[in-house]
């Protein structure tokens, strides 16, 4: 009875979470180009972005990364954007979204035998990819598709942007810490509980340090 009453309590953490992030949803930039897929790079950038946000890997991070990488990273290197709603109204966003970055990296690493996997976030794109990673308060939410365990050592590096998991004192499971970059700008109501949403959008700063962690994780 005590694990329910924790497991109730968490559920309840994460949904003022995303009650935060709504009322933030929506911010962007310009949006970015689409990234070519090629069969079996070295690397594939597997992005959940934003609620709402606009952009094809998403304006505030996905796609300005994407575009660091690029120019950062010897290896050859696409992008896969994660198909989901992204939209907090929808019951089923963050477990569609999941199901499909799961999905992505299975058969991906089947196809690909030698290929490495860079999992990003930002806003709800963040928690998608926690439950991917099996963070509990997120897999406590039901209908959430994890990465089986013998597909962790392909799993490079995770990069995580405005993420409403850290508000409310959750990181990725010790797995995968040691190769995880969370990134919150300061007075980023969602990340921090801070009391300007134009934050939510300011992650340009973040887009090298995130590069370098990736060129010395693959």
């Amino acid at each position: 009875m005590a694990n329910r009453k924790v497991i109730h309590f968490e559920k309840w953490r994460v949904v003022q979470a995303f009650v935060v992030l709504l009322l933030v949803a929506g911010f962007g930039a310009t949006t970015g180009l689409p990234a070519l897929a090629a069969p079996c790079a070295a690397v594939d950038v597997v992005v959940a972005r934003g609620t709402q946000e606009p952009g094809y890997l998403g304006a505030v991070a996905g796609d300005p990364l994407y575009g660091t990488l690029l120019r950062t990273l010897p290896q050859s290197t696409v992008a896969y954007r994660v198909d989901y709603p992204a939209d907090l109204l929808d019951p089923g966003s963050i477990s569609r979204g999941t199901q499909d970055m799961t999905a992505h990296v299975m058969w991906q690493a089947a196809a690909c035998p030698d290929q490495r996997f860079v999992l990003v976030g930002y806003s709800q794109g963040a928690v998608v990819t926690h439950g991917v990673l099996g963070t509990g308060a997120v897999t406590a939410l039901g209908g959430i598709s994890t990465l089986p365990p013998g597909l962790e050592s392909r799993v490079a590096a995770v990069l995580l942007f405005g993420d409403p998991m850290r508000l409310i004192g959750w990181n990725v499971p010790d797995l995968y810490a040691w190769r995880t970059g969370n990134y919150c700008t300061a007075g980023d109501p969602v990340c921090t509980g801070g009391g300007d949403p134009t934050q939510h959008a300011n992650y340009a700063w973040a887009m090298w340090p995130a590069a370098e962690l990736v060129a010395s994780r693959v």
